[in-house]
This record gives C-alpha cells, sequence and structure tokens, in this order.
C-alpha cells in the first residue's frame, strides 16, 4: 500500500499558508534536507489548483535557468503530477494530468496501487482537509517554524470531532524550526479528571 503523505510549512499558530516573509528566514540546509527526503520517498505529486499554478510558473523554468536549483527542479518536472481541478485544462508542465473522477476515490486507488510507494501532497490546503476528513492521509509532516503567523489559512479547520495523532518523528532545528511527523491513530478511550488525578505528584 502507497503512503499518502502531506507536507507543509506551517507557524506555531497553526497557519499553513506560507508568507514568504515569515518562512524564507528560516529555510536552512537542514530544512532543504527534510524537503528532499520528503519528495525522495514520492512517486507521485497531488496538487491543489493553486499549488500546481504556484510550481508550474516556477520550477520549469528554474530547471531550464540551470542553476543551483536545477536538479530539484528537474526531480519535479520528472515526477507524475495529478492536479485537482474543477475545470478541464491544459497542462504545459510535463508530467501533469487533471485527476479524473472523484477525489476521495482516486487517493484510495493511488493508494492501493502496488507499484506505487508514495503520493505526497505539498501545500494544497484544501486537499488534506478533504483527506484527512476521509482518514486518507497516512503521514502529515510538519516543518513547524517559531513564528506566530496570525493571519492565514490553517490547516486544521472547524469541525465534528477532533484528529487524534500519533508523533513518530521530531527534529528541532538551529533556527528553532521544529520538524514533526505525525501518523493517525483511533480515537483513546475516555478519560477524565478522575483518570488523570491519578498521575499528579502526590503531596508531601
Amino acid at each position: 500500500m502507497a503512503k499518502v503523505i502531506s507536507t507543509l510549512f506551517i507557524s506555531a499558530d497553526g497557519v499553513a499558508e506560507i508568507d514568504p516573509d515569515w518562512h524564507f528566514p528560516y529555510f536552512d540546509d537542514n530544512m532543504g534536507r527534510a524537503v528532499s527526503e520528503d519528495y525522495d520517498a514520492a512517486d507521485v505529486l497531488l496538487l491543489g489548483r493553486e499549488t500546481y499554478d504556484s510550481f508550474a510558473g516556477a520550477w520549469p523554468g528554474r530547471e531550464t535557468a540551470g542553476g543551483d536549483d536545477a536538479p530539484f527542479a528537474k526531480q519535479l518536472g520528472d515526477l507524475r503530477k495529478v492536479v485537482v481541478s474543477r475545470q478541464s485544462r491544459e497542462f504545459p508542465w510535463r508530467n501533469s494530468e487533471l485527476l479524473d473522477g472523484d477525489l476521495l476515490k482516486v487517493v484510495a486507488a493511488l493508494r492501493n496501487d502496488t507499484t506505487i510507494g508514495g503520493v505526497l501532497i505539498p501545500g494544497s490546503i484544501s486537499v488534506v482537509q478533504q483527506l484527512l476528513a476521509a482518514g486518507l492521509v497516512d503521514e502529515l509532516r510538519l516543518l513547524v517554524h517559531p513564528v506566530a503567523a496570525r493571519k492565514g489559512r490553517r490547516l486544521f479547520d472547524d469541525g465534528d470531532a477532533p484528529y487524534h495523532l500519533r508523533v513518530t518523528t521530531t527534529e528541532v532545528f538551529p533556527t528553532g524550526v521544529i520538524r514533526v511527523v505525525y501518523a493517525p491513530v483511533e480515537t483513546p478511550a475516555p478519560a477524565g479528571y478522575d483518570e488523570a488525578k491519578e498521575q499528579l505528584p502526590a503531596g508531601e
């Protein structure tokens, strides 16, 4: 079964709609390594329309320019890219295709495809929110910046039930950025104060 992985730059107050003013000051070689590890594990990129347009508007030109980021740009170009959009459209960036059918059904099929090891969702907040609600995200890979953005779209929207998560990996970078990987887990057994108070330190 392929892993469906969401990778996001996020602020300490949960804003996942990045602003270059608070993001780029914290981008160092450690973050670059983390990003590379995420993409190295991917066979397919699943992109929302806005994220696709942003990527397609930048990376093909960077590949052609042949600068320091050209190898990464080529890696992105070579990957299969499935774009979530309600509009039929042309895709000039190679290996790009429109998602054909219902998002949840297509992602479930990708997840069950034995020829695919990983489906990576960079950014694309609305896509991630839909897949989280459907239980189709296997990992949340967050790069938490030490800044309260105070404005912008948050990853976790309002809903009826909480998402319970298990931490599988953490790493703290010298910049203060925390790399944390979460995996969804089942809802824990009910508990209240009576259970919690048993964990309080005993008095002298």
